[in-house]
């Protein structure tokens, strides 16, 4: 992926440590689909950073919102898909960091009328 498309990620640790399943792990979470808003959590920036170490993974990942009804369900099949395409252990951590618009892909807001 060009630096281009991905100015609306944070840095994973991954991209660095493991950039050759980096583009399959982005491809593959975009599968998961907030079904409120229609956008898959790549598009929402809804995960915040991915390592991998000791033969594990921990994805950080963040909601639009705390209460999300979604949530539960949004992260565990998150865990899933990432355990699948990285091939190895993946644990979920909550992140604290509070979600909002500008976290979104470029061209995203746009649709909402936010930019």
């Amino acid at each position: 992926m060009t630096e281009e498309k991905n100015k609306h990620l944070p840095t994973w640790e991954i991209e660095t440590t493991h950039p050759d399943i980096y583009d399959a792990l982005i491809t593959g979470l975009r599968e998961i689909v907030d079904p409120e808003l229609g956008m898959d959590i790549i598009q929402l920036g809804l995960v915040r950073n991915v390592k991998i170490e000791d033969n594990s993974a921990l994805l950080t990942m963040i909601l639009t919102t705390p209460f999300c009804p979604y949530g539960p369900s949004m992260m565990e099949t998150t865990r899933k898909k990432a355990e699948k395409v990285l091939g190895v252990t993946t644990k979920i951590n909550y992140g604290t960091e509070a979600w909002d618009p500008t976290m979104m892909e470029e061209g995203i807001g746009d649709d909402w009328g936010l930019y």
